[in-house]
């Protein structure tokens, strides 16, 4: 047997505000004994399995392309693998039938579909709104970086150079300098950084951009690990070591907030070892969720990079004495990886089962009838409700389509992992009432009769039940991690001494 041990670092302690540290409360970093234990000042973040989900190799591009086909047989069936037969089918089965993502034309690329984007649309509601909070601003930097900006910082051009799409032509012509499709910016922020940044006056500089990356990933996975992916990418310069740690460590409780408030996936926090330190970094902090096949997702990372890019660059500021001083640095980032984290961890053999608080549909609408002469009346009462719901903020969708039976329609929305569904038919109208059900209460037990109609009651009911599926998900998911984690550690030393088998 693995041993799955738990170590709470000291310097994370001061990571959640009074107010935070009790519900967001978990283990600073997990890990599994599985390498020779190296004696460092700071210790990996958690791997649940010898493998993290991210690194798990997934189908090569023809073994997906199979995978599609048969998935395409069976669309319109809508059959989902088991969790529990095969995991990694069952996802892929997931995000085709809940039409998320499909295959791009270029090997290892994907294109994400309407209901997907919407996701990730609602992520970047969210951090936008704590970005500027916390005083930053977005801009945007070319795609397109000089190769030498890359060969600069050294450790930098050794962690990528082997992930990198250079472009040697543009125009028809052969270019004098190769150019880096970007993996990550912070070359060329340093370079910007340079020309911005004279006097102490001018710091701190915060920034962040919504941009796409591209690795060339050899094995990869839709959300998880793709050629080519959405992310936001801060960046920020500091004049002293403190203020860059001090930032580095905000934006890692901003991702940790996030994922429990909204995400409702308990993430661990913790720091990177030395090998999994990001290439140029001094150190990393990072927030690993445990997905539902028990293994490790890294769903968002901070990076303290201290003087390394600075230097390479030499971006100085005159500081209030007069003197010259390299800048330091951070950069932090979460990515479409977040929407394959949410998949995984609330999904079952039914579909995705989404938090309300990310959901692009909270509540769906299934209009019943069997007769003509019931359709008018069971309609305007949906469209009734359905205004009711949307003017008090609520995310909602009437699936008044005549070309599909209710049962198919209540298989689809649940698949697509809808927190609430409305039933309204002929005799609820009658009776100015309508059933809901609970989308992560399968079967009967999930579901209420004789809700009014009447709308403060109707909101007030569909509004606190909301709130009651966003905290289930997090205390099903957060007893589930808790349920693996099989040993808990304080110090370097007990974790060495723990058996490796």
């Amino acid at each position: 047997m693995v041993v799955v041990a738990s170590l709470r670092l000291p310097s994370l302690t001061s990571l959640f505000s009074a107010s935070s540290r009790s519900s967001h409360r978990a283990p600073a970093a997990l890990f599994r004994r599985r390498h020779s234990c190296r004696r460092q000042p700071f210790l990996a973040a958690a791997k649940f399995s010898a493998q993290s989900a991210a690194s798990s190799p997934p189908e090569t591009t023809e073994e997906l392309a199979v995978n599609q086909k048969k998935s395409s047989k069976t669309n319109q069936d809508r059959v989902i693998t088991p969790r529990s037969q095969d995991f990694n089918a069952w996802y892929l089965d997931v995000i085709a039938n809940a039409e998320l993502a499909d295959y791009g034309p270029v090997r290892g690329t994907m294109v994400i579909r309407p209901y997907g984007y919407a996701i990730w649309e609602a992520i970047q509601d969210y951090l936008n709104v704590k970005f500027k909070e916390t005083g930053h601003s977005n801009m945007y930097f070319p795609q397109f970086i000089p190769y030498s900006f890359i060969e600069k910082e050294a450790s930098h051009v050794e962690g990528f150079s082997p992930e990198l799409a250079v472009v040697t032509i543009g125009g028809g012509k052969e270019l004098e300098e190769k150019l880096v499709v970007r993996p990550t910016s912070e070359t060329i922020v340093n370079h910007m950084f340079t020309q911005w940044i004279h006097s102490y006056r001018d710091l701190p500089l915060l920034i962040n951009q919504w941009a796409n990356v591209t690795r060339w990933e050899m094995r990869t996975k839709p959300f998880v690990r793709t050629l080519e992916f959405l992310w936001q990418e801060g960046h920020t310069a500091h004049a002293t070591p403190e203020e860059a740690e001090e930032e580095a460590m905000k934006m890692i409780d901003v991702y940790t907030k996030f994922a429990y408030e909204e995400a409702a996936i308990p993430v661990v926090v913790g720091r990177k070892s030395r090998e999994e330190t990001f290439a140029g970094a001094v150190r990393t902090y990072t927030i690993e969720a445990m997905m539902g096949d028990r293994k490790a997702l890294q769903a968002g990372t901070s990076h303290n990079l201290g003087q390394n890019f600075s230097r390479a660059f030499d971006t100085q500021f005159m500081d209030e004495n007069g003197q010259r001083q390299h800048i330091w640095q951070t950069s932090w980032a979460v990515s479409t990886r977040f929407v394959g984290g949410i998949i995984m961890t609330h999904g079952d053999d039914a579909g995705l089962m989404l938090p309300p608080k990310l959901a692009p549909v909270q509540v769906v609408i299934v209009p019943i009838w069997k007769k003509d002469d019931e359709k008018v009346g069971v309609l305007n009462a949906a469209s009734s409700v359905k205004e009711v719901l949307h003017s008090a903020g609520v995310k909602v969708k009437l699936d008044d389509s005549d070309t599909r039976t209710p049962g198919w329609k209540f298989n689809f929305w649940e698949m697509k992992g809808v927190p609430i569904r409305i039933e309204i038919g002929p005799r609820d109208v009658a009776s100015g009432s309508v059933v809901i059900s609970r989308r992560d209460v399968p079967g009967k037990q999930g579901k209420v009769f004789g809700i009014s109609m009447e709308p403060s009651t109707l909101v007030g009911y569909v509004k606190d039940k909301l709130d009651e599926i966003q905290a289930s998900l997090l205390a099903k998911a957060t007893s589930f991690r808790d349920r693996y984690i099989l040993v808990l550690v304080s110090s370097t030393e007990q974790l060495c001494d723990l058996p490796s088998d």
